[in-house]
């Protein structure tokens, strides 16, 4: 596990700035290339605070988020640090790659030994972006969970224009947005649903506008239940997924997204006599959700696609 540090005082960080290539600001809509003062190239994009202004093609890109990542390699960009945490297969390229701090806090000495052009971060890391603006342009590409596909297009598009690879962004999308009609048709037709993450034996519900509201929001199953949105969920009893009673049980397992395999399954928290009074218990309709694309990595392009085939695939089946 990474070590927690401090965040670094303003001393040191006054020690550890590096000269930013260009000021990080807010500015109008347009999209179009500019010239800074130092010569470099730089683009307006779209993020989570509005458009920003950033470098083009930047040599040296840090990222606090795997979605991001995943985003980044998916449209054949690369970046020069990630954060300590075990990837997925398809990103296993980055395994050894120099290690900039946890999802939640960065390595300040590791940041800048790398002198990076660009960091990222999201929702885990944003507590730092204050103190990492201070070292290199920082942009946030949170995901906003009540619009999950809009921000993961708006991430897609700004991400490829600061690579120049708008082409295949543009590609990438056409192609997840076919497979989201398809699974919607498929959604709409598929019953109740009911969406469970298992945590050290604990149960949580989610619902439309939370953080796996994916699965109602775009994909149209239609909710069992109303549940409160809140990112974390709903801690809930079995009683109370009995209660529900879902057509279909969708299913994330923390412990193995996180790499806890000391405690029991989620196939085994919810294996007892309450949940398998559900139709989706007993008539075999209860999917697995992959945990390192909905819990991790998610916002990602290979990840959100995962995402799309993990609730057509179940309910197809």
């Amino acid at each position: 596990m990474h070590l927690r540090r401090p965040r670094p005082t303003s001393v040191a960080l006054a020690t550890l700035a590096l000269p930013a290539a260009l000021a990080l600001t807010a500015c109008g809509g347009s999209d179009e290339t500019a010239t800074d003062a130092g010569g470099g190239a730089t683009v307006t994009i779209e993020t989570a605070r509005g458009p920003v202004e950033v470098p083009q093609d930047p040599e040296r890109v840090l990222t606090f988020d795997i979605g991001v990542l995943d985003t980044i390699d998916t449209l054949g960009g690369e970046v020069a640090g990630v954060p300590e945490f075990a990837l997925p297969e398809y990103l296993s390229a980055y395994d050894d790659a120099p290690i900039i701090g946890s999802l939640f806090e960065p390595d300040f000495e590791a940041v800048a030994e790398i002198d990076p052009d660009l960091i990222i971060v999201t929702g885990r890391s944003l507590e730092a972006m204050p103190d990492l603006e201070e070292l290199a342009p920082t942009i946030d590409l949170s995901v906003d969970e009540s619009d999950y596909l809009g921000s993961v297009e708006r991430n897609v598009r700004s991400l490829a224009a600061v690579l120049g690879e708008e082409d295949a962004a543009e590609q990438a999308l056409a192609d997840l947005e076919a497979e989201v009609e398809e699974t919607r048709a498929a959604g709409a037709e598929a019953g109740t649903g009911l969406i469970v993450m298992t945590s050290a034996g604990e149960v949580s519900a989610y619902g439309a506008g939370s953080r796996f509201g994916l699965v109602h929001d775009v994909l149209g199953v239609e909710p069992a239940v109303d549940i409160d949105s809140a990112t974390h969920g709903e801690p809930v009893s079995f009683e109370f997924v009995a209660e529900a009673d879902p057509d279909w049980l969708f299913v994330v397992d923390r412990d193995v997204a996180i790499g806890e395999t000391s405690g029991e399954s989620a196939e085994q928290v919810l294996d007892n006599a309450l949940v398998a009074r559900t139709t989706a218990w007993s008539q075999d309709q209860v999917v697995q959700l992959d945990p390192l694309a909905w819990y991790i990595v998610s916002g990602g392009l290979t990840a959100t696609r995962t995402m799309v085939s993990d609730v057509a695939d179940g309910i197809a089946s």
